[in-house]
Protein backbone atom coordinates (compact mmCIF):
# COMPACT_ATOMS: atom_id res chain seq x y z
CA UNK A 1 0.00 0.00 0.00
CA UNK A 2 1.24 3.46 -0.91
CA UNK A 3 1.42 6.20 1.69
CA UNK A 4 -0.08 8.79 -0.65
CA UNK A 5 -1.61 9.05 -4.09
CA UNK A 6 -1.79 12.45 -5.80
CA UNK A 7 -4.38 13.06 -8.53
CA UNK A 8 -3.30 15.76 -10.97
CA UNK A 9 0.24 16.64 -12.07
CA UNK A 10 -0.01 20.40 -12.02
CA UNK A 11 2.51 22.45 -10.02
CA UNK A 12 0.56 22.00 -6.78
CA UNK A 13 0.08 18.25 -7.17
CA UNK A 14 3.74 17.75 -8.07
CA UNK A 15 4.88 19.94 -5.17
CA UNK A 16 2.69 18.00 -2.72
CA UNK A 17 4.15 14.75 -4.01
CA UNK A 18 7.73 16.05 -3.72
CA UNK A 19 7.18 17.30 -0.17
CA UNK A 20 5.80 13.92 0.90
CA UNK A 21 8.55 11.97 -0.87
CA UNK A 22 11.22 14.16 0.76
CA UNK A 23 9.91 13.00 4.13
CA UNK A 24 10.20 9.34 3.26
CA UNK A 25 6.62 8.58 2.24
CA UNK A 26 5.87 6.43 -0.80
CA UNK A 27 4.02 8.51 -3.42
CA UNK A 28 2.51 8.05 -6.86
CA UNK A 29 0.97 10.75 -9.08
CA UNK A 30 -1.78 10.09 -11.62
CA UNK A 31 -2.43 12.57 -14.45
CA UNK A 32 -5.25 12.39 -17.01
CA UNK A 33 -3.29 14.21 -19.73
CA UNK A 34 -0.43 12.75 -21.70
CA UNK A 35 2.11 15.10 -20.10
CA UNK A 36 2.59 16.65 -16.69
CA UNK A 37 2.17 20.37 -16.13
CA UNK A 38 -1.40 21.54 -15.60
CA UNK A 39 -1.15 25.34 -15.88
CA UNK A 40 2.61 25.12 -16.53
CA UNK A 41 3.01 23.47 -19.92
CA UNK A 42 4.70 24.31 -23.23
CA UNK A 43 3.45 23.23 -26.65
CA UNK A 44 3.80 24.10 -30.34
CA UNK A 45 0.33 25.58 -30.74
CA UNK A 46 0.79 27.55 -33.97
CA UNK A 47 3.74 26.68 -36.21
CA UNK A 48 6.70 24.26 -35.92
CA UNK A 49 9.49 25.75 -33.84
CA UNK A 50 7.24 28.21 -31.97
CA UNK A 51 7.01 27.08 -28.33
CA UNK A 52 4.00 28.54 -26.54
CA UNK A 53 2.81 28.35 -22.94
CA UNK A 54 -0.92 27.49 -23.13
CA UNK A 55 -1.52 29.09 -19.73
CA UNK A 56 0.98 30.70 -17.38
CA UNK A 57 4.11 32.18 -18.95
CA UNK A 58 5.53 34.86 -16.62
CA UNK A 59 6.32 33.70 -13.10
CA UNK A 60 6.63 36.34 -10.37
CA UNK A 61 5.09 33.97 -7.82
CA UNK A 62 7.16 30.96 -8.85
CA UNK A 63 10.55 32.64 -8.45
CA UNK A 64 9.44 34.04 -5.08
CA UNK A 65 7.73 30.85 -3.87
CA UNK A 66 9.05 29.60 -0.52
CA UNK A 67 8.22 26.05 -1.65
CA UNK A 68 10.16 26.25 -4.92
CA UNK A 69 13.07 28.13 -3.37
CA UNK A 70 13.53 25.29 -0.88
CA UNK A 71 13.86 22.73 -3.69
CA UNK A 72 16.92 22.17 -5.95
CA UNK A 73 14.95 22.76 -9.16
CA UNK A 74 17.90 24.39 -10.94
CA UNK A 75 19.68 21.04 -10.64
CA UNK A 76 16.90 19.60 -12.81
CA UNK A 77 17.11 22.16 -15.59
CA UNK A 78 15.02 25.11 -14.44
CA UNK A 79 16.57 28.43 -15.48
CA UNK A 80 14.94 31.82 -14.91
CA UNK A 81 15.38 34.44 -17.63
CA UNK A 82 14.60 38.13 -17.12
CA UNK A 83 13.57 40.84 -19.55
CA UNK A 84 14.92 44.35 -19.02
CA UNK A 85 11.63 45.28 -17.33
CA UNK A 86 9.32 42.86 -15.50
CA UNK A 87 6.21 44.70 -16.69
CA UNK A 88 5.12 47.78 -18.62
CA UNK A 89 1.75 49.48 -18.93
CA UNK A 90 1.62 51.66 -22.06
CA UNK A 91 -0.86 54.49 -22.60
CA UNK A 92 -2.51 55.74 -25.81
CA UNK A 93 -0.22 58.80 -25.92
CA UNK A 94 2.89 56.60 -26.26
CA UNK A 95 4.06 56.96 -22.66
CA UNK A 96 4.13 54.11 -20.12
CA UNK A 97 4.24 53.31 -16.45
CA UNK A 98 6.54 50.45 -15.50
CA UNK A 99 7.01 47.87 -12.81
CA UNK A 100 10.79 47.69 -12.66
CA UNK A 101 13.13 45.80 -10.35
CA UNK A 102 14.02 49.22 -8.92
CA UNK A 103 11.45 50.91 -6.70
CA UNK A 104 12.87 54.27 -7.75
CA UNK A 105 12.50 53.58 -11.47
CA UNK A 106 8.95 52.39 -10.92
CA UNK A 107 8.03 55.41 -8.82
CA UNK A 108 9.56 57.80 -11.34
CA UNK A 109 7.40 56.36 -14.12
CA UNK A 110 4.27 57.45 -12.21
CA UNK A 111 5.30 61.10 -12.14
CA UNK A 112 6.35 63.39 -9.28
CA UNK A 113 2.95 63.59 -7.59
CA UNK A 114 2.79 59.83 -6.93
CA UNK A 115 6.45 58.82 -6.69
CA UNK A 116 6.69 59.40 -2.95
CA UNK A 117 3.35 57.73 -2.30
CA UNK A 118 4.47 54.59 -4.07
CA UNK A 119 7.78 54.48 -2.22
CA UNK A 120 6.00 54.80 1.12
CA UNK A 121 3.62 52.02 0.10
CA UNK A 122 6.16 49.34 -0.82
CA UNK A 123 9.47 50.19 0.85
CA UNK A 124 8.48 49.17 4.42
CA UNK A 125 7.79 45.62 3.25
CA UNK A 126 10.76 44.93 0.97
CA UNK A 127 13.43 44.33 3.66
CA UNK A 128 11.12 41.69 5.20
CA UNK A 129 9.81 40.29 1.92
CA UNK A 130 11.04 36.69 2.25
CA UNK A 131 9.47 36.33 5.68
CA UNK A 132 6.31 38.16 4.64
CA UNK A 133 5.71 36.06 1.53
CA UNK A 134 6.25 32.88 3.51
CA UNK A 135 3.75 34.02 6.16
CA UNK A 136 1.28 35.34 3.60
CA UNK A 137 1.33 32.20 1.43
CA UNK A 138 1.32 29.72 4.31
CA UNK A 139 -1.95 30.81 5.86
CA UNK A 140 -4.10 29.51 7.42
CA UNK A 141 -2.76 27.33 10.23
CA UNK A 142 -0.06 25.63 8.20
CA UNK A 143 2.70 27.52 9.98
CA UNK A 144 2.94 30.13 12.71
CA UNK A 145 3.86 33.59 11.35
CA UNK A 146 7.54 34.34 11.69
CA UNK A 147 6.92 38.08 11.65
CA UNK A 148 3.37 38.70 12.89
CA UNK A 149 3.89 42.46 13.17
CA UNK A 150 4.80 42.88 9.49
CA UNK A 151 2.03 40.46 8.49
CA UNK A 152 -0.50 42.47 10.48
CA UNK A 153 0.72 45.70 8.91
CA UNK A 154 0.44 44.13 5.48
CA UNK A 155 -3.07 42.98 6.32
CA UNK A 156 -4.16 46.48 7.34
CA UNK A 157 -2.95 47.78 3.99
CA UNK A 158 -4.01 44.81 1.86
CA UNK A 159 -7.40 43.69 3.15
CA UNK A 160 -9.40 46.72 1.93
CA UNK A 161 -10.51 46.85 -1.73
CA UNK A 162 -7.94 48.10 -4.20
CA UNK A 163 -10.20 51.07 -4.98
CA UNK A 164 -9.43 52.34 -1.49
CA UNK A 165 -5.68 51.98 -1.91
CA UNK A 166 -5.79 53.63 -5.34
CA UNK A 167 -7.20 56.79 -3.76
CA UNK A 168 -3.72 57.42 -2.36
CA UNK A 169 -2.52 58.15 -5.91
CA UNK A 170 -3.30 61.47 -7.53
CA UNK A 171 -2.57 60.72 -11.19
CA UNK A 172 -3.90 58.10 -13.55
CA UNK A 173 -0.65 56.28 -14.38
CA UNK A 174 -0.20 54.80 -10.91
CA UNK A 175 -3.92 54.02 -10.57
CA UNK A 176 -4.02 52.26 -13.92
CA UNK A 177 -0.93 50.13 -13.38
CA UNK A 178 -2.20 49.06 -9.95
CA UNK A 179 -5.67 48.28 -11.32
CA UNK A 180 -4.00 46.07 -13.91
CA UNK A 181 -2.08 44.19 -11.22
CA UNK A 182 -5.32 43.36 -9.43
CA UNK A 183 -6.93 42.24 -12.68
CA UNK A 184 -4.35 39.45 -13.04
CA UNK A 185 -6.54 37.35 -10.75
CA UNK A 186 -9.73 38.47 -12.54
CA UNK A 187 -11.01 40.20 -9.40
CA UNK A 188 -13.35 43.20 -9.50
CA UNK A 189 -11.39 46.20 -8.27
CA UNK A 190 -13.76 46.78 -5.35
CA UNK A 191 -13.44 43.26 -3.96
CA UNK A 192 -12.19 42.43 -0.47
CA UNK A 193 -8.39 42.03 -0.12
CA UNK A 194 -7.61 43.11 -3.68
CA UNK A 195 -5.13 45.69 -2.36
CA UNK A 196 -3.06 42.75 -1.11
CA UNK A 197 -3.12 41.12 -4.55
CA UNK A 198 -1.73 44.22 -6.23
CA UNK A 199 0.90 44.69 -3.53
CA UNK A 200 2.10 41.09 -3.76
CA UNK A 201 2.66 41.37 -7.52
CA UNK A 202 4.50 44.69 -7.11
CA UNK A 203 6.69 43.48 -4.25
CA UNK A 204 7.48 40.26 -6.11
CA UNK A 205 8.81 42.29 -9.05
CA UNK A 206 11.03 44.42 -6.82
CA UNK A 207 12.31 41.40 -4.92
CA UNK A 208 13.13 38.98 -7.76
CA UNK A 209 11.38 40.05 -10.96
CA UNK A 210 8.77 38.50 -13.25
CA UNK A 211 10.87 35.99 -15.20
CA UNK A 212 10.06 33.32 -17.75
CA UNK A 213 11.42 29.78 -17.59
CA UNK A 214 14.01 29.03 -20.26
CA UNK A 215 12.40 26.89 -22.93
CA UNK A 216 8.90 27.39 -21.54
CA UNK A 217 6.83 26.89 -18.43
CA UNK A 218 7.03 23.14 -18.97
CA UNK A 219 10.54 23.40 -17.49
CA UNK A 220 9.02 24.04 -14.05
CA UNK A 221 6.83 20.95 -14.21
CA UNK A 222 9.59 18.82 -15.69
CA UNK A 223 12.00 19.84 -12.94
CA UNK A 224 9.47 18.94 -10.23
CA UNK A 225 8.82 15.59 -11.93
CA UNK A 226 12.51 14.76 -12.23
CA UNK A 227 13.07 15.62 -8.57
CA UNK A 228 10.11 13.48 -7.53
CA UNK A 229 11.43 10.54 -9.55
CA UNK A 230 14.85 10.86 -7.93
CA UNK A 231 13.11 10.78 -4.53
CA UNK A 232 11.48 7.46 -5.42
CA UNK A 233 8.08 8.77 -6.48
CA UNK A 234 6.24 7.61 -9.60
CA UNK A 235 4.26 9.59 -12.18
CA UNK A 236 1.59 7.97 -14.37
CA UNK A 237 0.16 9.97 -17.32
CA UNK A 238 -2.83 9.22 -19.55
CA UNK A 239 -4.60 7.94 -16.42
CA UNK A 240 -8.04 9.44 -15.93
CA UNK A 241 -9.55 9.02 -12.47
CA UNK A 242 -13.33 8.88 -12.28
CA UNK A 243 -13.71 7.39 -8.79
CA UNK A 244 -11.48 6.49 -5.86
CA UNK A 245 -11.64 2.82 -6.82
CA UNK A 246 -9.66 3.67 -9.98
CA UNK A 247 -6.64 4.36 -7.78
CA UNK A 248 -4.33 1.93 -5.98
CA UNK A 249 -4.79 1.51 -2.21
CA UNK A 250 -3.18 4.32 -0.22
CA UNK A 251 -3.27 5.83 3.24
CA UNK A 252 -4.04 9.28 1.81
CA UNK A 253 -5.38 10.70 -1.45
CA UNK A 254 -4.43 14.25 -2.46
CA UNK A 255 -6.36 15.98 -5.26
CA UNK A 256 -4.94 18.74 -7.44
CA UNK A 257 -8.39 19.17 -8.99
CA UNK A 258 -11.34 21.50 -8.83
CA UNK A 259 -13.54 21.08 -5.75
CA UNK A 260 -16.46 19.90 -7.87
CA UNK A 261 -14.33 17.21 -9.55
CA UNK A 262 -13.07 16.07 -6.16
CA UNK A 263 -16.62 15.83 -4.80
CA UNK A 264 -17.66 13.72 -7.79
CA UNK A 265 -14.66 11.38 -7.65
CA UNK A 266 -14.56 10.94 -3.87
CA UNK A 267 -18.31 10.73 -3.37
CA UNK A 268 -18.59 13.87 -1.25
CA UNK A 269 -22.05 14.73 -2.56
CA UNK A 270 -22.94 18.42 -2.33
CA UNK A 271 -20.08 19.34 0.00
CA UNK A 272 -18.63 21.99 -2.36
CA UNK A 273 -21.91 23.19 -3.86
CA UNK A 274 -21.33 26.67 -2.42
CA UNK A 275 -18.00 27.10 -4.20
CA UNK A 276 -18.20 29.77 -6.88
CA UNK A 277 -16.27 29.93 -10.14
CA UNK A 278 -15.29 33.26 -11.63
CA UNK A 279 -15.08 34.74 -15.13
CA UNK A 280 -13.26 32.93 -17.87
CA UNK A 281 -10.64 34.17 -20.29
CA UNK A 282 -10.23 34.21 -24.05
CA UNK A 283 -6.59 33.57 -24.92
CA UNK A 284 -4.70 33.95 -28.18
CA UNK A 285 -1.21 32.56 -28.81
CA UNK A 286 0.64 34.20 -31.68
CA UNK A 287 3.55 33.31 -33.89
CA UNK A 288 4.98 36.68 -34.96
CA UNK A 289 7.31 37.74 -37.75
CA UNK A 290 9.32 39.95 -35.40
CA UNK A 291 8.67 41.87 -32.18
CA UNK A 292 5.39 43.54 -31.26
CA UNK A 293 5.54 47.14 -32.62
CA UNK A 294 4.68 48.86 -29.36
CA UNK A 295 4.57 52.66 -29.53
CA UNK A 296 6.00 52.93 -26.00
CA UNK A 297 9.68 52.01 -25.82
CA UNK A 298 9.24 50.53 -22.34
CA UNK A 299 6.79 47.93 -23.63
CA UNK A 300 9.31 46.68 -26.16
CA UNK A 301 11.70 45.55 -23.41
CA UNK A 302 9.17 44.23 -20.87
CA UNK A 303 8.36 40.57 -20.32
CA UNK A 304 4.72 41.33 -19.47
CA UNK A 305 2.63 44.18 -20.90
CA UNK A 306 -0.74 45.22 -19.45
CA UNK A 307 -3.23 46.80 -21.86
CA UNK A 308 -5.91 49.18 -20.59
CA UNK A 309 -6.17 52.88 -21.32
CA UNK A 310 -7.00 53.86 -17.74
CA UNK A 311 -8.33 52.44 -14.48
CA UNK A 312 -11.93 53.18 -15.49
CA UNK A 313 -11.56 51.14 -18.69
CA UNK A 314 -10.02 48.25 -16.74
CA UNK A 315 -12.77 48.39 -14.13
CA UNK A 316 -15.46 48.42 -16.83
CA UNK A 317 -13.93 45.37 -18.53
CA UNK A 318 -13.86 43.43 -15.27
CA UNK A 319 -17.46 44.38 -14.44
CA UNK A 320 -18.64 43.31 -17.88
CA UNK A 321 -17.11 39.85 -17.56
CA UNK A 322 -17.82 39.19 -13.88
CA UNK A 323 -21.12 40.94 -13.17
CA UNK A 324 -22.85 41.92 -16.41
CA UNK A 325 -22.47 38.59 -18.19
CA UNK A 326 -21.02 39.98 -21.41
CA UNK A 327 -17.69 40.26 -23.15
CA UNK A 328 -16.22 43.78 -22.84
CA UNK A 329 -16.01 45.97 -25.92
CA UNK A 330 -12.51 47.04 -24.88
CA UNK A 331 -11.10 44.09 -22.93
CA UNK A 332 -8.32 44.57 -20.43
CA UNK A 333 -5.44 42.47 -21.76
CA UNK A 334 -2.58 40.73 -20.08
CA UNK A 335 0.11 39.98 -22.63
CA UNK A 336 3.41 38.16 -22.31
CA UNK A 337 6.27 38.24 -24.81
CA UNK A 338 8.64 35.45 -23.71
CA UNK A 339 10.93 35.93 -26.71
CA UNK A 340 12.10 39.26 -25.27
CA UNK A 341 13.99 37.27 -22.63
CA UNK A 342 14.21 33.80 -24.20
CA UNK A 343 15.18 33.57 -27.88
CA UNK A 344 14.89 29.75 -27.78
CA UNK A 345 11.08 29.99 -28.00
CA UNK A 346 10.94 30.78 -31.74
CA UNK A 347 13.05 30.56 -34.92
CA UNK A 348 15.64 33.30 -35.42
CA UNK A 349 14.07 36.70 -35.96
CA UNK A 350 10.59 35.47 -34.97
CA UNK A 351 8.74 35.71 -31.66
CA UNK A 352 6.02 34.05 -29.62
CA UNK A 353 3.46 36.23 -27.90
CA UNK A 354 0.18 35.72 -26.08
CA UNK A 355 -2.70 37.85 -24.92
CA UNK A 356 -5.89 37.20 -23.05
CA UNK A 357 -8.97 39.15 -22.07
CA UNK A 358 -11.70 38.39 -19.55
CA UNK A 359 -15.09 37.02 -20.58
CA UNK A 360 -18.06 35.54 -18.68
CA UNK A 361 -17.70 32.01 -17.34
CA UNK A 362 -18.49 29.50 -20.06
CA UNK A 363 -18.67 32.17 -22.80
CA UNK A 364 -18.66 30.66 -26.30
CA UNK A 365 -18.02 33.72 -28.48
CA UNK A 366 -14.92 34.90 -30.35
CA UNK A 367 -12.98 37.82 -28.83
CA UNK A 368 -10.22 37.83 -31.44
CA UNK A 369 -11.24 41.06 -33.17
CA UNK A 370 -11.72 42.96 -29.88
CA UNK A 371 -8.33 41.75 -28.61
CA UNK A 372 -6.53 42.79 -31.78
CA UNK A 373 -8.26 46.16 -31.91
CA UNK A 374 -6.93 46.79 -28.40
CA UNK A 375 -3.44 45.71 -29.40
CA UNK A 376 -3.51 47.98 -32.46
CA UNK A 377 -4.27 50.97 -30.19
CA UNK A 378 -0.91 50.51 -28.46
CA UNK A 379 1.05 48.68 -31.17
CA UNK A 380 -0.04 49.97 -34.61
CA UNK A 381 0.75 47.42 -37.28
CA UNK A 382 0.50 44.46 -34.91
CA UNK A 383 -1.73 42.44 -37.26
CA UNK A 384 0.91 42.74 -39.99
CA UNK A 385 3.36 40.78 -37.79
CA UNK A 386 1.01 37.81 -37.25
CA UNK A 387 2.14 34.59 -38.95
CA UNK A 388 -0.36 32.34 -37.15
CA UNK A 389 -2.66 32.40 -34.15
CA UNK A 390 -4.22 29.78 -31.90
CA UNK A 391 -7.34 30.87 -30.04
CA UNK A 392 -8.85 29.34 -26.92
CA UNK A 393 -12.04 30.48 -25.25
CA UNK A 394 -13.54 29.05 -22.06
CA UNK A 395 -14.66 25.72 -23.61
CA UNK A 396 -11.24 25.06 -25.12
CA UNK A 397 -9.40 26.06 -21.93
CA UNK A 398 -11.62 23.78 -19.84
CA UNK A 399 -10.99 20.93 -22.29
CA UNK A 400 -7.22 21.44 -21.95
CA UNK A 401 -7.31 21.67 -18.16
CA UNK A 402 -10.31 20.36 -16.24
CA UNK A 403 -9.47 22.65 -13.31
CA UNK A 404 -10.41 25.67 -15.45
CA UNK A 405 -14.16 25.27 -14.98
CA UNK A 406 -15.91 27.51 -17.51
CA UNK A 407 -12.53 28.95 -18.52
CA UNK A 408 -11.78 30.24 -15.00
CA UNK A 409 -7.98 30.04 -14.85
CA UNK A 410 -8.06 31.19 -11.19
CA UNK A 411 -9.90 27.95 -10.29
CA UNK A 412 -12.52 29.90 -8.35
CA UNK A 413 -13.89 33.41 -8.02
CA UNK A 414 -11.63 35.89 -6.22
CA UNK A 415 -14.46 37.65 -4.47
CA UNK A 416 -15.65 38.17 -0.90
CA UNK A 417 -14.45 35.78 1.77
CA UNK A 418 -13.63 33.23 -0.94
CA UNK A 419 -10.60 35.40 -1.74
CA UNK A 420 -8.93 34.07 1.41
CA UNK A 421 -11.11 31.25 2.71
CA UNK A 422 -11.40 28.71 -0.08
CA UNK A 423 -12.82 26.24 -1.00
CA UNK A 424 -14.89 26.31 2.22
CA UNK A 425 -15.21 28.65 5.19
CA UNK A 426 -12.84 26.51 7.24
CA UNK A 427 -9.64 26.76 9.22
CA UNK A 428 -8.58 23.45 7.62
CA UNK A 429 -9.12 24.06 3.89
CA UNK A 430 -7.02 21.12 2.68
CA UNK A 431 -9.09 18.50 4.56
CA UNK A 432 -12.41 17.03 3.41
CA UNK A 433 -15.18 15.05 5.14
CA UNK A 434 -13.35 11.88 4.06
CA UNK A 435 -10.48 11.46 6.57
CA UNK A 436 -8.08 10.10 3.93
CA UNK A 437 -8.90 12.62 1.17
CA UNK A 438 -7.28 16.04 0.80
CA UNK A 439 -7.35 18.86 -1.78
CA UNK A 440 -4.25 20.83 -2.85
CA UNK A 441 -5.29 22.74 -5.99
CA UNK A 442 -5.45 26.48 -6.65
CA UNK A 443 -8.93 26.35 -5.14
CA UNK A 444 -7.17 26.29 -1.74
CA UNK A 445 -5.00 28.98 -0.08
CA UNK A 446 -3.02 30.87 -1.16
CA UNK A 447 -4.95 30.64 -4.42
CA UNK A 448 -4.07 30.79 -8.12
CA UNK A 449 -0.64 31.02 -9.67
CA UNK A 450 2.33 28.79 -10.38
CA UNK A 451 3.96 28.68 -6.96
CA UNK A 452 3.28 25.23 -5.50
CA UNK A 453 2.35 26.65 -2.12
CA UNK A 454 -1.12 25.08 -2.04
CA UNK A 455 0.57 21.73 -2.60
CA UNK A 456 3.21 22.51 0.01
CA UNK A 457 0.59 23.51 2.58
CA UNK A 458 -1.63 20.52 1.84
CA UNK A 459 1.34 18.16 2.14
CA UNK A 460 1.85 19.37 5.71
CA UNK A 461 -1.72 18.42 6.57
CA UNK A 462 -1.23 15.02 4.93
CA UNK A 463 2.03 14.10 6.62
CA UNK A 464 0.69 15.12 10.01
CA UNK A 465 -2.20 12.69 9.48
CA UNK A 466 0.10 9.93 8.19
CA UNK A 467 2.29 10.21 11.27
CA UNK A 468 -0.77 9.83 13.50
CA UNK A 469 -1.94 6.60 11.85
Amino acid sequence: MLDAVVVGAGPNGLTAAVELARRGFSVAVFEARGTVGGGARTEELTLPGFRHDPCSAAHPLAINSPAFRALPLERYGLRWLHAELPMAHPFPDGSAAVLARSVGETAASFGPRDAGTYRRLVEPFLPRWDTLVRDFMSLPLTALPRDPVTLARFGLTGLPPSTWLMRRFRDEKAKTLFAGLVAHVIAPLGSFATSAIGLVFALAAHARGWPVARGGSQAISDALTALLTDLGGAVHTDYEVKRLDDLPPARAYVFDTSPTALARIAGLGRYYDGYRYGPGVFKIDYALDGPVPWTAREARVAGTVQIGADSAEIGAALRAASREGRAPDRPFLITVQPSVADPTRAPAGKQVFWAYGHVPNGWTGDLTDAVERQLERFAPGFRDRVLARATAGPPELAARNANYVGGDIASGAIRGLQTLLRPKLSLFPYATPHPAVFICSSATPPGPGVHGMAGHNAAKAVWRRLRQT
